[in-house]
C-alpha cells in the first residue's frame, strides 16, 4: 500500500473516532483539521496523526498551541507536517 495513497472513508471514520479528546480545546483543532483535511488525508497523515492522538490531552494541546515542538520519537517529518495542519487557522 502506497502511503500517499488517500485513506478510505471507513478507515477515516475510524480515525475521526479515535480522534475525540477529553478537552474541548484539543476537539476543535482536530474538528477544523478533518473539516479541512479529511477528504484529501493520505496513509501517511493518518498514521501521524495517530501517533499525535497516543499523546496525553495536555501534551497534545502543548504542541498545538505552540508551547512546545515536538520531541522524541514523535519529533519526525510526518508528525510536524500533520502539526502544522492542525495547527492552521
Amino acid at each position: 500500500m502506497d502511503d500517499d495513497e488517500l485513506i478510505d472513508a471507513r478507515s477515516l471514520s475510524k480515525l475521526k473516532w479515535r480522534c475525540r479528546r477529553g478537552l474541548l480545546e484539543n476537539d476543535l483543532f482536530i474538528e477544523r483539521f478533518f473539516d479541512r483535511y479529511g477528504a484529501r488525508l493520505t496513509m501517511r497523515q493518518a498514521a501521524a496523526l495517530t501517533e499525535l492522538m497516543d499523546l496525553g490531552d495536555n501534551d497534545l494541546l502543548d504542541l498545538l498551541l505552540r508551547r512546545r515542538e515536538p520531541e522524541g520519537e514523535i519529533n519526525k517529518g510526518d508528525v510536524r507536517e500533520v502539526l502544522v495542519m492542525l495547527r492552521s487557522q
